[in-house]
Formats: C-alpha cells, sequence, structure tokens
C-alpha cells in the first residue's frame, strides 16, 4: 500500500534532494534495464472498453506451507499480529461463492476452502469478524461451530488426521464490519453503490472466513453473483460471465497462491478497459465510466512499467495485471493482479505531493509489489519493508529510467533528509500500529536500505539479486535474513552491517554515493 500522510515533512525531503552531491559517478548513471529487456514485445494498444473478458488460462504453482504445531489454535504467534492466522493446516484453495448488492451492502453465499492438515485436528479455528454463520460442513457432513471474538471455532464429526486434506464450507450472510487498522475502513467497504476490499493487514475476516495470515497463501476461484448494471472485478483472470434474471455471476480464477490480505472483489457500475499485452502479460483496467472514455495518464504507461521491470525482476509472476479505481480510498492496495486506487489518490492527491513523477510514481510502485509483496510475501507482518522498501526502491528506478539519473540522485537524497530528521519507525521492525507499520520511513528507508545495497554491490549485482529473490522465493514467504543471506551468496561479500545499520539502528548511516 502507498499512502503519504505527512505532506509537509515530505515537501521538505525532496526540496532538499537539490544538496545532493554533482559527483556524476556510474552510480548516478539513468538506470539501463539487463540486456533480457530488449527480448520483451510490447504489443500495446488504444484500449477498448467490455464488460466481460474472455478465458485466461495460467497454470498452477504450489504455494508454501505453514509448518507452526496445533499448539495455540488461535493465532500463530505473529510478532505484531499474534492473533492472526491458525496453525494445524495448510490453505490450498478457496472457493468463494456470494451474492452481493452493493447498495444494500449485503454479502450471502458460502466459501468452501480446502486444507490440508499439518496435525491430527479434532477442533481448529477459522478466522472471521462479524456476519451471521449459517452452517458449517467439513467434507460434506455438519459440524459443530461456536464464536469466539475473532475466531470461527470448528467441531468436525471426526478426528481430521494430519497429513490428508479436507473441505470446510462456511454459509454465512449479512453486512461486513469495517476495521480501522490504518486510520480509515478497510475490509469490505461501501463507496456509494459500488463496494470494494482493500483488507491490508488484517481486513480479510470481515467478510471471507479464512486462515488470515500472509503466511498461509492459497489459490483463489470467486463465483460472484450481483444485480444486472454491476461489473464484479477480482484477482487474477475473468473466465466466465453467466447471466441470469436480473443478475449476472463472475466467475474469476487466481490460481497462484495468493495471500487473503490480497484478496480483492470489486462490485459496481464500472467499464473494463483493454489495453493489450506487454511482455506477454495482459493488461486491463476497471474504471468508472467518465475515466474509461479519458484515462488518468499514469494508467496509460503501464505497459512500459511491464517491460521496464520484468527486464530488472524478471518474468512478471502472473498472467493479467490492472487497476480497479474506486471513491473513497486514501491511497493504493497492490490486491494481486488488479491494484485498488483510490479515485481521488490517482487524480490529485499523489500529485499534489512533491514527488518528480507524481502519481505515475505511485503506479510504478504498485506494479513492483505484484513481484514484491505478492509473489514473494513477508513470512510475517515485521518484514514489511520487503514489500514497501523494495516497491519504493522500484518506483526510484522507473524515475530514473524516465526522467534521469539526477530525478533518481534527488529522489534518494530528499528521501535520505527526511529520514535523518527523524525519529522515525525503523523499517526492520516498525512496530505494530497501522501508523508504525506503514510509516513512511518503512518505505523511504526501506528503499534507501536497497539504494545502500546498490553502491555496496554495483548494478549488475543488485540487478541479480533481485531477481534471484523474485525467482528462489516466487509464490512463497521469505524472511529478512533470506534476504540477506541471498544478497551475501550473490555478492560473495559479508553484507550484515549494512543491513543491520539500515532496517535497525537508530542512528541511520551516511548517505552512500
Amino acid at each position: 500500500m502507498n499512502r503519504r500522510r505527512a505532506a509537509a515533512l515530505l515537501a521538505a525531503v525532496l526540496l532538499s534532494g537539490t544538496a545532493c552531491s554533482d559527483d556524476d559517478s556510474s552510480i548516478w548513471a539513468t538506470t539501463t534495464a539487463p540486456s533480457a529487456t530488449s527480448t520483451l514485445a510490447t504489443t500495446t494498444s488504444a484500449p477498448t472498453t467490455t464488460t466481460q473478458a474472455g478465458t485466461t488460462t495460467t497454470g498452477t504453482t504450489q504455494a508454501g506451507t505453514t509448518s507452526t504445531a496445533a499448539g495455540d489454535p488461535s493465532g500463530l504467534g505473529d510478532p505484531y499480529f499474534p492473533e492472526l492466522g491458525n496453525p494445524g493446516y495448510d490453505v490450498e484453495h478457496y472457493l468463494v461463492e456470494l451474492a452481493v448488492d452493493p447498495v444494500a451492502n449485503t454479502v450471502e453465499g458460502a466459501v468452501a476452502a480446502t486444507a490440508a492438515a499439518t496435525a491430527d485436528l479434532d477442533t481448529f479455528h477459522l478466522d472471521l469478524l462479524g456476519l451471521t454463520v449459517d452452517s458449517v460442513t467439513v467434507d460434506g457432513a455438519a459440524a459443530g461451530f461456536r464464536r469466539e471474538e475473532g475466531e470461527l471455532v470448528i467441531d468436525p464429526a471426526g478426528l481430521l488426521p494430519a497429513g490428508e486434506d479436507f473441505v470446510v464450507t462456511v454459509a454465512y450472510h449479512g453486512t461486513p464490519l469495517n476495521l480501522t487498522t490504518l486510520g480509515f475502513p478497510i475490509g469490505w467497504v461501501q463507496a456509494g453503490d459500488l463496494t470494494y476490499v482493500a483488507a491490508q493487514p488484517d481486513g480479510a475476516r470481515t467478510w471471507l472466513p479464512c486462515n488470515d495470515h500472509p503466511a498461509d497463501k492459497a489459490a483463489f476461484t470467486f463465483r460472484i453473483t450481483v444485480p444486472e448494471g454491476n461489473v464484479v472485478a477480482a484477482n487474477g483472470s475473468l473466465a466466465e460471465v453467466q447471466d441470469g434474471p436480473g443478475v449476472a455471476t463472475f466467475v474469476w480464477e487466481m490460481p497462484e497462491p495468493m495471500a487473503t490480505y490480497l484478496a480483492t472483489v470489486v462490485v459496481g457500475p464500472l467499464t473494463r478497459v483493454e489495453w493489450g499485452t506487454a511482455a506477454g502479460v495482459v493488461l486491463r483496467d476497471y474504471l468508472p465510466a467518465d475515466l474509461a472514455a479519458d484515462p488518468p495518464a499514469p494508467l496509460t504507461r503501464v505497459g512500459e512499467m511491464m517491460e521496464f521491470f520484468t527486464g530488472f525482476f524478471g518474468p512478471y509472476p502472473f498472467a493479467e495485471y490492472g487497476h480497479a479505481v474506486v471513491p473513497g480510498l486514501p491511497g493504493a492496495l497492490e490486491d494481486q493482479t488488479l491494484c485498488v486506487f483510490g479515485r481521488e489518490a490517482l487524480e490529485t492527491l499523489f500529485d499534489a505531493q512533491p514527488w518528480t513523477l507524481g502519481a505515475e510514481a505511485v503506479v510504478a510502485h504498485e506494479l513492483a509489489h505484484q513481484w514484491f509483496g505478492d509473489s514473494v510475501t513477508p513470512s510475517t507482518w515485521q518484514d514489511v519493508w520487503l514489500n514497501e522498501g523494495f516497491a519504493t526502491f522500484a518506483q526510484w528506478l522507473w524515475v530514473e529510467h524516465a526522467r534521469g539519473a539526477e530525478a533518481y540522485r534527488q529522489e534518494v537524497a530528499g528521501s535520505y533528509a527526511w529520514v535523518a530528521a527523524g525519529p522515525h519507525p525503523l523499517p526492520g521492525d516498525p512496530g505494530a500500529t497501522g501508523e508504525e507499520l506503514f510509516a513512511d520511513s518503512v518505505y523511504v528507508r526501506g528503499g534507501l536500505t536497497l539504494h545502500a545495497l546498490r553502491v555496496e554491490v554495483g548494478d549488475e549485482t543488485t540487478w541479480e539479486i533481485l531477481r534471484a529473490w523474485a525467482e528462489r522465493y516466487a509464490y512463497g514467504n521469505a524472511a529478512t535474513a533470506d534476504f540477506v543471506s541471498l544478497a551475501e551468496e550473490f555478492s560473495g561479500r559479508d553484507l550484515g552491517a549494512l543491513f543491520e545499520a539500515w532496517l535497525f539502528d537508530p542512528s541511520i548511516p551516511a548517505l552512500p554515493g
């Protein structure tokens, strides 16, 4: 997610960028992607607008697993959100079948989660807040259940042995709650005649009975039925639209593993805008009608961004990418294959900030998250800098590509000046509140950590490290220690002191380069 709360401070940040050195060493040279970029074909065309899409197929990739023993069944022990997630099983697939009325803001239906037991289970938990649970079955047999705060405790008819798959189906209905973990509504959010999901970090449980922790990633199928006149956008590829009397059912397939906080469903009178392909990736957006007729300029450059980033980070990890633009969201969230962007943020908020490229840089930031955050997902929320620091560094690389070395230099120096004026939460251990977890310093000092790595090991080794990170941990989870180890492996250097200083030391090091 990209949110800029400290506008005045950031103005001072980037204005101060002019104070940096004039030394034109190779680190400030205009960013050039590795030679593989030249082999990427772009077929992006003028956009076409439709309300339906054809079927797109992708290969299924095995998800990582949560290996925590059964232990306390009401949490995985995340250092920041200890109550989130549940041990004893790994979800492999969610089938989400819901009837949604975006005007009444109601949902009714069922979620079937296919999971593998990692311990013998006589009871187990799902995360769920609010809503009314109508029934629960396990492998088709009725199961007992009870509610305990944010937990749905399930008592199957018999023991579920370790190593065996099972299917738990929860039927439910109601109006989803909102959480304010980040200071504004998250979860299932109503905005006029439209509803959308923006669930980072802990809002998936407001609308979806699930194992709500990024360590348990799963494939998803969405079957969302809505009143006629509405369109459904969700993660993955639109496989089918089934018309019925006064309603339509949109079927979306997300075969690659996805963290629950990245699952989204957007329902409303939106128009699908198709941009063709770039680097073999289908590009499509879901926009209000007036924006579909005249798309915001930053969205028109996504094909170019896709080619640029695939040159640095390796192949894009999914089949499709795009945006859903909604009212009221004060930022953007990198939901897997479908970034949810606040209209006001896209049109005015980000451009009102002192960014070199304003909203365009944020669009680049959210695209980079598809590699860093969505495909490679932090093992715990303490490692969120692996999302935000990487995406911030990537947007600086885009700025360098689009505007040249001096623009990159100003971004880096301005960001450093703001962080140095501290104190701010440390990116390696920022804290559990929303203001700490997504503090600006997690973004910019996290990005500065990768800039420092770039200066230390050089451009080519840095690109090798980033590509290896995206490939080695694709569709899985990783921690800060994993990245340090990989960087040392590819550079042949002891980098522990560098990462300790930039991620954990209250005294920020001198700006390198």
